[in-house]
C-alpha cells in the first residue's frame, strides 16, 4: 500500500522539550508552508497544435489546415526535504527522541518515494542510535512523536505524494548514555525517487506518469536534510507574574495604574545553562517606568554601561544577562514596572 496525498499538509514546529542553554526564549508552535513548487505544466498533458494557412483563388478566400502535432509532457522527478525541528535538546540515555522533516514532491507528476534515516554521520560527537522503528508519518499532525502516528514499512507504505504534495516525517532516535553535557549528534532524512535517480536531465525511457518519459530534475530524484541534538544535563524553568497597584490604592489594572512583572529563572541539573539572558518585550498599551530594572532585589541601570541589565528603546524591552547558570545559582529575580497607558 501507499500513503497517498493530493494537498500539502500543515505540519507544527516539534515542541522544545528544554530551552537552549545559550537564551531564554518563548517559542510558539510554527506552521509549514512548502517553499518549493513543481515546474509547470503536468506530466502527462497533451500540447495540442496546429496551423492554418489562408489564401486567395479567383477572389475567394481558402483555407488548409495542417495535421495536428501533439507533444505530451515528460515527468520531472525532483524531491525537497526540509528540516522542520529545532537544534533538539535532550539527555543521555533517553530513548524515542524525534526530528520532524516534511517531505515534498516538488515534481510535476504523482511520484512515491523511499525513506531511509542516517544517524552514523561524521563530524559529530556522537552518533544517535535510530530506534527499532526509527520513522514515523506525523499522522496526527502534532510535530513529534504520540501514539497516533504511523510506522513507516519499506515497501509497504511508501509515500505516494501528487505534484507539491508535502508529507510530514519523523525520525525516530536513542540517546547514548556516554553522551556528555553540549555534544552534538546529528541525523538525517534520506528521500528517493522510486522513479529514478541519475544526473539532471537523466532520462528514464517510459517510466513517468501514464508511460511518458521521466527526466531526473536538479535534485537527483534523491534529498537529505539533517537535523541535530544537543546535550542538556541542564533545564531552565522560567515563571513570570504580575503585581498591580492602581491609582486609588487597590488592585485594578485600570489606566494609570502600574504592573511589577517577576520573572524568575532557575536552573536544575548537573550541567550549566551557559550565557543564559532574559530578554521581555514591554507590552503593547502600557509604557516602561525608568529606573524600574532589578536582579535579585539590586538595581540596574537602563543605560547600556557596566552592570548586566539595560531598556532597549528601540525595542520596547529589557535585557538582562545572567551569565552562566546552574543549580547551585538558585533563582534569579528580574523585575521591572510599567503603567498601564
Amino acid at each position: 500500500m501507499t500513503i497517498s496525498t493530493s494537498a500539502a499538509l500543515d505540519v507544527r514546529q516539534a515542541p522544545l522539550r528544554h530551552l537552549f542553554p545559550a537564551a531564554l526564549a518563548l517559542i510558539g508552535a510554527a506552521t509549514f508552508a512548502p517553499t518549493t513548487w513543481a515546474l509547470g505544466t503536468t506530466a502527462g498533458t497533451d500540447i495540442q497544435n496546429e496551423a492554418t494557412v489562408s489564401f486567395d483563388v479567383g477572389g475567394n478566400t481558402l483555407t488548409e489546415t495542417s495535421n495536428e502535432v501533439i507533444v505530451t509532457v515528460a515527468e520531472l522527478v525532483d524531491v525537497e526535504v526540509t528540516l522542520q525541528s529545532p537544534q533538539t535538546a535532550t539527555e543521555p540515555g533517553l530513548t524515542n527522541q524525534e526530528l520532524l522533516f516534511t517531505v515534498t514532491n516538488t515534481g510535476n507528476g504523482n511520484e512515491t518515494f523511499s525513506l531511509i534515516i542516517n544517524s552514523a554521520l561524521a563530524g559529530d560527537d556522537f552518533d544517535p542510535a535510530p530506534s527499532a522503528v526509527s520513522i514515523f508519518f506525523d499522522t496526527d499532525g502534532s510535530g513529534d512523536l504520540s501514539p497516533g502516528d504511523t510506522p513507516y514499512s519499506p515497501g509497504s507504505n511508501d509515500p505516494l505524494l501528487a505534484p507539491d504534495a508535502a508529507i510530514a516525517v519523523l525520525i525516530v532516535n536513542d540517546i547514548p548514555v556516554t553522551a556528555v553535557n553540549a555534544d552534538l549528534g546529528d541525523s538525517a532524512l534520506i528521500a528517493t525517487s522510486q522513479t529514478g535517480t541519475g544526473a539532471p536531465g537523466t532520462v528514464v525511457a517510459g517510466a513517468g506518469e501514464g508511460g511518458v518519459d521521466a527526466v531526473i530534475g536538479t535534485s537527483t530524484g534523491t534529498a537529505t536534510e539533517t537535523g541535530q541534538y544537543v546535550i542538556s544535563t541542564v533545564n531552565v524553568a522560567v515563571v513570570k507574574t504580575a503585581t498591580v497597584t492602581d491609582p486609588f490604592g487597590g488592585t485594578e489594572p485600570v489606566p494609570g495604574a502600574t504592573i511589577v512583572w517577576r520573572i524568575e529563572v532557575t536552573a536544575a541539573g548537573s550541567g550549566t545553562a551557559a550565557s543564559a539572558a532574559v530578554n521581555d518585550l514591554v507590552p503593547a498599551n502600557t509604557t516602561y517606568t525608568p529606573g524600574s530594572l532589578t536582579l535579585n532585589a539590586g538595581a540596574l541601570t537602563d543605560a547600556p554601561d557596566g552592570d548586566v541589565g539595560q531598556y532597549l528603546n528601540a525595542t520596547n524591552a529589557i535585557d538582562v544577562q545572567l551569565g552562566d547558570l546552574t543549580a547551585a545559582a538558585g533563582t534569579q529575580v528580574v523585575e521591572f514596572a510599567v503603567t498601564i497607558d
